[in-house]
């Protein structure tokens, strides 16, 4: 059974890191399929940082932010990892003008 939601459960936003109440919180599931809880834990955002997020389909974004080892090398390696990657299996990005 689902626990109740008028529960006042607290959560830290993690984009700002403000602290909200659960009822004004967005959940967020970073493999992006939030309708299967089986054995999850999510994590939050409050309300404003989530209507700032870009809301189109992430396909193997996960993946490809796992195999750029992002998060574990400096912020440097890591962009060029991803850049590179993604121009490898995407192609280049142009700038429309």
């Amino acid at each position: 059974m689902w626990p109740s939601r008028t529960r006042t459960e607290t959560v830290t936003c993690l984009a700002c890191g403000d602290q909200v109440t659960r009822s004004m919180a967005r959940e967020y599931d970073k493999h992006g399929d939030r309708w299967d809880r089986e054995d999850k834990e999510f994590e939050h955002l409050c309300k404003s940082c989530h209507d700032e997020l870009c809301h189109y389909p992430r396909d193997e974004l996960e993946a490809l932010l796992v195999e750029s080892e992002a998060g574990e090398t400096d912020r440097d390696a890591f962009l060029a990892d991803y850049l590179e990657t993604v121009e490898e299996r995407y192609g280049t990005l142009e700038e429309e003008s």
